[in-house]
């Protein structure tokens, strides 16, 4: 086991009494819902001095604490946690708002030589610092309600089917049940009259301004599972409901990211009575799980990612100090590909 410098997570690394410069060098713990990245990250933190930059697209939203599993205010007024509770609820907020974010945090934790890592499983979040960003239109919500209109009055293929009609370079390379992203493309043509794939874009390209060094936790697909219903479970017994109705009274209401949170819009469901109360439970741990599936799909179409499998490790100082190792040497300790 190496010595940790405690400055390694800053933009200079010192190896064998050499001083190598890595400009924005960013630390990234990342991993599927319930694999346990906050708390190990925490204990990074603890043992570096550094803060936490959160990668997730629901923890910017005040009052969503619960259904979020949002670090603990005790353990934020320990450890500076940024991107937290940055909106209300009732507030659209886009990956390009969080690239600006991003980059304004982080660019003044550099300028105070203050340590950090980004914890989080947004995988549209991460592949934009990572890759950059494509800085198309907004999201046109009138426009997308009448696409899923044709969707549901003459199926799915006939968004295919007009995506192929105006930009057959990005209907190629779409699944045909690729819903989001066909609609996002027809969104894009339809504002701008220029097809998506036509657009200067760094995705598929590494981002210049970032040093990206990630590392995922894993767990075997039973003990994941098995996290996640405990995970759920503790969420209804800590006042889930309470909290959504709470949210559902501002007169102000939800943003339709916020409403479509997994475990919200669950919830909101059983609320206007659509589910029992064991439904809804089941509902949330089955979309979680689902949810988990997708992240490791995304996560595994990154590159220079190395997984660590927490299942190796019986105690998690061992296991945040040898991530902390890899952070400082950039050597995998273990790889390990799990089937899910």
């Amino acid at each position: 086991m190496v010595t940790i410098n405690r400055t390694f997570l800053k933009n200079s690394l010192n190896f064998d009494n050499k001083k190598y410069y890595m400009p924005h060098t960013i630390c990234i713990l990342t991993g599927p819902t319930a694999s346990g990245k906050s708390e190990i990250a925490v204990k990074i933190a603890e043992k570096t001095g550094a803060a936490i930059v959160s990668a997730d697209s629901m923890l910017i939203y005040r009052g969503m604490d619960i259904g979020t599993e949002k670090p603990s205010r005790e353990v934020r007024n320990k450890i500076p946690h940024y991107l937290i509770d940055i909106r209300d609820p009732w507030e659209e907020y886009s990956v390009g708002n969080y690239i600006k974010d991003f980059e304004d945090v982080t660019n003044n934790l550099y300028a105070q030589e203050k340590p950090f890592i980004v914890v989080g499983g947004t995988a549209l979040y991460l592949k934009a610092i990572m890759e950059g960003l494509f800085n198309g239109p907004p999201a046109n919500w009138e426009y997308r309600n009448h696409l899923k209109k044709v969707v549901r009055e003459q199926g799915a293929g006939s968004l295919y089917a007009m995506l192929e009609a105006i930009d057959p370079k990005t209907a190629n390379r779409l699944h045909t049940n690729d819903q989001r992203r066909i609609i996002r493309a027809l969104e894009v043509f339809k504002q701008t009259g220029i097809a998506i794939s036509s657009y200067q874009t760094q995705f598929g390209n590494k981002n210049p301004n970032y040093n990206c060094i990630i590392a995922a936790i894993a767990h075997d697909r039973k003990e994941l599972y098995k996290r996640i219903e405990t995970r759920v479970d503790s969420m209804f017994s800590r006042g889930l409901i309470d909290e959504v109705q709470t949210l559902m009274l501002n007169p102000l209401g939800l943003s339709k990211q916020a409403s479509q949170a997994l475990g919200y819009k669950e919830v909101i469901d059983y609320l206007e009575g659509n589910y029992s109360l064991q439904e809804v439970i089941d509902a949330i741990k089955q979309g979680t799980r689902r949810f988990a599936k997708r992240q490791m799909t995304w996560f595994r179409s990154f590159s220079d990612v190395y997984w660590i499998t927490a299942d190796a490790f019986d105690d998690k100082d061992a296991f945040a100090e040898n991530i902390l190792d890899y952070f400082a040497q950039k050597k995998p300790f273990i790889e390990k590909t799990l089937s899910y």
